[in-house]
């Protein structure tokens, strides 16, 4: 079954740039709200246990809050997701230097160039919204004109499906995410600290007081980051380790196993909302809102300290100064592809 879709305007930047929102929903009753700024999750509606709908995405009740609040909430982040050591690495014996917009160290999210665009919208019917950024060659210090897209389309599964597609003109770095903060308890729910956690990851990667990995990926065994049986986000998270203490929660990247099954599952006992994740990318960052610092949310509300989590699939941070880490290079006119998806159920 197809739901008709909603458009209307969200806002206007500074520079005159139409920001539109598009809704699109599906027979269960689920709708998902779409901004053309940075591509963002602005909301997304689940049905609870009981069947109420609880949008269990966190954000801004305006555009002026994406513009004005740190923590990437809801948008795509790229051209390269998480960290990059030194705003710098190498590729085809050439030295790039990049965006250094973390501390003025690393390089994050690519210097924020795809989660503070607005994005144009190429096809908006039914259950499905593309929408497409065009950056230029050295945006950012990075190589190659790219062209990249984003497809949000939602199931009548209950599930949200994000396709990444991008390719460039000449040999470059590519990895692309949604940054959501999740909070299955709805805008009124507290912290997510009683949130069940599963990941299937048998290995994460430490990292240093700058949050870049450290050497090879460390076993989650015996430490915080076994969640290999789900259980709950802040049952270690103050355990006071360092790898911790130092982010005050969770910021690290998780290697997926792969195989059957869904990589990350998550379940809110008060709303008994489950979400299950899979993913085609060998990584997935856990970030609990560590550094969320009362900005006012939707509703008013503030975005405190753990008031969501971010799931985010990715290349491992780093990886293009890590040729042992699962390569994030495309070459010239290679496309990168990648799907994400988020089932919601309740149990």
């Amino acid at each position: 079954m197809r739901v008709s879709i909603k458009s209307a305007e969200f806002g206007t930047t500074p520079e005159g740039l139409r920001v539109d929102r598009h809704i699109i929903a599906n027979a269960a009753g689920m709708r998902a709200h779409i901004l053309t700024y940075g591509a963002s999750l602005h909301a997304l509606e689940v049905p609870d246990a009981a069947g109420r709908l609880l949008d269990v995405a966190m954000g801004f009740g305006d555009l002026e809050g994406y513009r004005n609040y740190a923590g990437y909430n809801g948008q795509i982040v790229g051209r390269f997701a998480n960290r990059i050591a030194g705003a710098a690495f190498t590729l085809d014996g050439r030295r790039y230097e990049v965006t250094a917009n973390e501390k003025g160290i690393n390089c994050l999210h690519g210097g924020g160039e795809f989660s503070h665009a607005v994005w144009q919208t190429r096809e908006a019917g039914g259950n499905s919204v593309l929408l497409y950024y065009f950056s230029r060659d050295s945006s950012h210090g990075f190589p190659g004109n790219l062209h990249a897209t984003v497809r949000y389309t939602l199931s009548d599964e209950g599930g949200l499906l994000l396709e990444y597609e991008a390719f460039a003109d000449k040999d470059t770095v590519i990895s692309m995410t949604n940054h959501t903060y999740f909070n299955l308890a709805g805008q009124n729910g507290g912290d997510i600290l009683s949130h069940e956690l599963y990941i299937n990851a048998d290995t994460y990667l430490p990292t240093d007081g700058n949050n870049i990995p450290l050497a090879q990926p460390a076993v989650v065994g015996g430490t915080p980051f076994d969640f290999r049986k789900p259980k709950l986000i802040g049952r270690d998270i103050a355990d006071g380790t360092h790898q911790t203490a130092k982010c005050g929660g969770y910021d690290q990247n998780f290697c997926l196993n792969g195989g059957p099954g869904p990589a990350v599952s998550v379940r809110c006992p008060e709303s008994g909302i489950r979400m299950d994740i899979q993913t085609d990318l060998p990584g997935v960052q856990l970030y609990t809102g560590n550094f969320l610092n009362g900005a006012p949310g939707k509703g008013g509300r503030p975005l405190e300290k753990h008031a969501g989590f971010c799931l985010e699939t990715q290349y491992y941070p780093d990886s293009p100064n890590r040729p042992d880490f699962p390569s994030c290079v495309f070459k010239a006119g290679e496309h990168y592809r990648s799907k994400t998806s988020f089932l919601f159920s309740t149990v």
